[in-house]
């Protein structure tokens, strides 16, 4: 290992730092020139209007690549992907989305390669500037990255009828005098609402007597997050359990009477997640270049304050400015906090179901009719 050490520290001072600076920014100016002959770059990634312009047009603006953008929910993604992939047609670069979508869809279907082989800036390969001291991968074959790992908002409240501070744990959900009160999307499907149950049968102090007991209370679920989070904005219901980030984040920047309840004031807190701030690439993408112009583009510094600002997340770039969620700095993540997206997480998203399946499915056909 001695002799290795005195060979690299022998091979740096014979081609001097200048030339070993000038490897990185010769692959990086011929990666650029054969994108830019490219002309574009297509990515998948998360629905919103803030988001697709956080993702689109500050990269088109900065390499003059033009960025073909697809918003989805998971589900959509995955399955478009999978029946173009199985029709022959590769027509995508870039994926950015939640760690669900690809540890159970995406990556089983083949459809990423390794993310490293993509890196070129070594701002971004630099360990220093990552939380933890590394880029994090969520998945042993380090195909998807997580950016923006952050502690997630469990509870809003229209602010004209309930003040946030009334919530001082998430038991207090089980009062009588929210019975039929607070509304969620269906936590069955894959999306916010799922990752906070997830975040309930892994807590210790919560788990599985307790997802039986709010299931009893009667929330209100709607399929769909915009029209739940619409009720609460409009005083249909006072509280909102499980609302979808970006479609909470819209409503905020708007003015609209709506509250976070922050999680460092109620007792189990809140667990981490990325959302929908995960990267990967695709395999046998139909610009190679332009998407690893693109990839590393969106983890540099600038990239990263973009798609954070859209998102309202924190960056695990440790660099990145926190102007945008300056005031709730209980966002970033804390150690030893609950993670609900990573690959042990997964493991137990089937047991999930049957729990779900049992405590919400009579009642839910009830509530259909």
């Amino acid at each position: 290992m001695r002799l290795f050490t005195l060979l690299i520290i022998g091979f740096l001072a014979f081609v001097g730092p200048a030339q070993v600076n000038a490897g990185w920014q010769d692959e990086w100016e011929k990666t650029v020139a054969a994108a830019k002959k490219e002309g574009q770059v297509s990515v998948m990634g998360p629905l919103g209007s803030n988001t697709r312009d956080a993702l689109t047009g500050p990269f088109m603006k900065k390499y003059g690549i033009t960025v073909e953008y697809f918003g989805g929910r998971g589900g959509r993604l995955s399955t478009r992907a999978g029946l173009e992939r199985r029709a022959g047609r590769y027509l995508w670069d870039v994926f950015v989305g939640g760690t669900t979508t690809g540890l159970t869809t995406m990556i089983p279907l083949k459809a990423f390669d390794p993310l490293e082989p993509s890196l070129i800036l070594p701002d971004v390969k630099n360990p220093k500037n990552w939380r933890g001291g590394e880029i994090e991968f969520v998945d042993p074959g380090r195909q998807m990255v997580v950016m923006t790992p952050t502690h997630r908002v469990l509870l809003a409240v229209n602010s004209n009828i309930v003040k946030p501070g009334t919530f001082k744990s998430l038991k207090d959900l089980l009062k009588p005098e929210w019975r039929g009160k607070f509304v969620m999307a269906d936590p069955r499907r894959p999306g916010s609402a799922q990752a906070t149950f997830l975040f309930f049968l892994l807590h210790p102090d919560l788990g599985l007597d307790f997802i039986n007991a709010l299931a009893a209370n009667d929330p209100v679920m709607i399929g769909d997050p915009g029209v739940a989070m619409d009720g609460v904005a409009r005083g249909k219901y006072p509280v909102i359990l499980a609302p979808r980030s970006s479609i909470l984040s819209d409503y905020l920047r708007r003015g609209l009477p709506l509250a976070i309840v922050d999680p460092t004031t109620v007792k189990e807190g809140s667990d981490i997640s990325p959302g929908a701030g995960a990267l990967a690439v695709f395999n046998r993408p139909p610009h190679p270049n332009a998407a690893k112009v693109y990839t590393n583009w969106l983890l540099t510094k600038e990239g990263q304050y973009e798609l954070g600002k859209a998102l309202f997340y924190v960056s695990a770039r440790l660099d990145v400015p926190n102007d945008y969620y300056a005031n709730e700095l209980w966002r970033v993540p804390r150690p030893g906090a609950i993670k609900t997206y990573d690959v042990a997480a997964m493991k137990n998203k089937d047991r999930l179901r049957s729990i779900l399946n049992k405590a919400f499915g009579s009642r839910t056909k009830k509530r259909s009719k």
